[in-house]
């Protein structure tokens, strides 16, 4: 808007290369879908992985799985999707200008993030105290499967860390939105670093949803 000289007012938060803060935020969705299209490549070639040593080995695999805390991770699904929820609520909050409730549903949405993994973490103790941790103190009770459970619980932690590592990831976006929020630089012209980071937040979530029923449940009525 014009300000007191005629001359174009810029918003604080518009950087210098965009003509006006919608160009700005389509160049930043347009940014961060880029990004999470090489985050479907890395996560795809896991999942890839996976499905051909399951085809290769599927009781070995099911006898595995039938190792898989299943409340868990029914658990941290039910957490994830409530996360996915808050954090829309989040969103919708920046834009109608409810600074308060903006908060609330950043700090709730962390603070499910923050039950995903220490929920992962109690697993890892667990698996770690059965020795299900590959490598040399490896065990299986079922020998004859034992080399191919290995493999399965490589492809678990490998795959379940970096989903972690991830959600660790997302935690630091979140604090730094949580911040900008209290410091007032999130207003109904200016959302996007919260809708972007929503997405993100959200492709994290939706990464979980198919590691569940690829680890916990798929293949479990083999082995009885």
């Amino acid at each position: 808007m014009p300000d007191g000289h005629g001359a174009i007012a810029h918003h604080p938060a518009l950087a210098h290369q965009f003509d006006d803060l919608g160009q700005q935020k389509e160049a930043a969705t347009l940014g961060m879908w880029a990004f999470l299209i090489t985050e479907i490549l890395f996560f795809g070639g896991m999942f890839l992985l996976y499905s051909v040593y399951r085809s290769m080995y599927p009781a070995a695999f099911a006898a595995a799985s039938h190792e898989m805390i299943v409340w868990a991770g029914t658990l941290n699904t039910c957490v994830l999707i409530t996360s996915s929820l808050t954090m829309a609520l989040a969103v919708h909050a920046a834009q109608t200008d409810n600074r308060r409730l903006l908060v609330l549903f950043l700090v709730a949405t962390m603070a499910l993030g923050t039950v995903f993994l220490g929920v992962k973490a109690f697993e890892y103790y667990t698996e770690f105290s059965e020795h299900h941790l590959p490598g040399p103190g490896f065990h299986f009770g079922e020998e004859a499967y034992a080399k191919q459970a290995q493999i399965f619980f490589s492809l678990y932690f490998m795959m379940t860390g970096l989903h972690a590592l991830h959600m660790i990831i997302g935690l630091g976006v979140m604090t730094v939105m949580l911040w900008m929020s209290l410091r007032g630089r999130i207003t109904p012209e200016y959302y996007t670093p919260i809708e972007v980071s929503g997405l993100y937040w959200h492709f994290v979530d939706i990464v979980w949803i198919f590691l569940f029923p690829l680890l916990y449940l798929i293949g479990r009525h083999l082995h009885g």
